[in-house]
């Protein structure tokens, strides 16, 4: 059962990610639909949008990276060292 419980929150953790990832980029290009749409630019908008979404979408990464590389810092500092002294 805590098998089945620990892939559960591995695979949630990923759908998050994905979504995570994901939203910036959608709604960078659904702005730049609304601004095509309503204010009357042209397709050029689009590029930018594209570029400021996956740029936020690399920030949300690294961020993220960031977070976990920090946790597994810590989970390694307070782990005792081995009976005898070897890791």
């Amino acid at each position: 059962m805590k098998d089945w419980v620990n892939f559960s929150q591995r695979l949630i953790m990923l759908g998050q990610l994905g979504l995570s990832l994901m939203m910036p980029l959608l709604i960078c290009m659904g702005a730049c639909y609304l601004l095509t749409q309503k204010a009357g630019l042209g397709l050029w908008i689009y590029i930018p949008g594209f570029v400021l979404g996956l740029g936020a979408s690399f920030m949300t990464a690294y961020k993220l990276w960031i977070s976990v590389s920090e946790k597994e810092r810590k989970k390694a500092e307070e782990e005792p060292p081995a009976f005898n002294g070897h890791n």
